[in-house]
């Protein structure tokens, strides 16, 4: 009896879009997270459906996120050194991420709650699937019915939809990116709406580096994730881009700026964090 993709316990899911392969999956079920298994036989009727939906939304893109059935789902495409094409799903979670139940030791929590209240930098680095962006959309959600005033994201594709109202004074808009130029000119005319919050996905080149940068200097609170194995791997990353369009000056700037910055492992007990 075939079965609702819903029902399939995945985080990451890998299908094949050129041919017919066998899918396989990550569990999301804690004590299986590290195993990569081929996707059940009862299951594959609507592996096939979702794949012809992957293809009509990809289409000549790489990524996109995808609504199917009651499943919402990032997409990354590539085409493997056997010239094979195959996609990743991962699965996107419904409820919006609430900051007290990440996960993280009683003092780290109420450290990152406290910060919503300074103006500054606050980056999040790890590798990749190890929750950086449901931890960016947990501090928005608390920083908005905490203290109020209004969030803008910035991100390519949108992951969490935090649009509209949270709390009492809280409001959040999002906007998708879809080239570098997209990237720094809504980053650029955000800055004219007052947001008193500012999420930005990625740092893809030096000018939204700098913007970003600029930002964290005038009056409001940044945060952003960023690809690294550690902590000091993601300070260098964002000041390499961001000397290519500041210069030597970058440096004191993110000195002057930098509010936060931590670095998140997922384990099976929880968010291991250095910061």
């Amino acid at each position: 009896m075939s079965q609702s993709l819903s029902s399939l316990p995945f985080l990451n899911l890998y299908i094949r879009l050129d041919q017919n392969d066998t899918p396989t999956y990550r569990s999301s079920e804690r004590e299986k997270s590290s195993f990569n298994d081929p996707v059940p036989s009862e299951y594959l009727p609507s592996i096939e459906q979702f794949s012809t939906a992957i293809k009509a939304e990809l289409q000549d893109r790489t990524t996109a996120t995808i609504q199917f059935e009651d499943l919402r789902c990032r997409l990354s495409k590539q085409i493997m050194a056997d010239g094979s094409e195959w996609v990743c799903a991962r699965r996107i979670s419904d409820d919006l991420p609430e900051l007290k139940t990440l996960g993280f030791a009683p003092h780290i929590f109420k450290h990152l709650h406290s910060l919503g209240r300074r103006e500054g930098l606050i980056m999040i680095s790890g590798s990749a699937a190890h929750g950086k962006t449901t931890t960016a959309a947990g501090l928005l959600v608390d920083y908005m019915k905490s203290y109020g005033g209004l969030a803008i994201t910035i991100e390519e594709p949108v992951e969490f939809l935090l649009k509209g109202r949270h709390g009492e004074h809280g409001q959040c808009f999002q906007i998708e990116a879809d080239s570098d130029e997209a990237w720094e000119d809504a980053l650029k005319r955000s800055l004219s709406w007052g947001p008193r919050y500012i999420f930005v996905g990625e740092v893809r080149t030096p000018k939204t580096a700098e913007l970003l940068l600029n930002a964290s200097t005038t009056g409001h609170t940044v945060i952003t994730t960023f690809h690294g194995g550690s902590p000091e791997e993601a300070l260098t990353g964002l000041l390499f881009l961001a000397e290519q369009a500041m210069g030597e000056g970058a440096t004191d700037i993110l000195a002057g700026c930098l509010t936060a910055l931590m670095h998140q492992t997922l384990k099976e007990d929880g968010p291991f964090v250095r910061y």
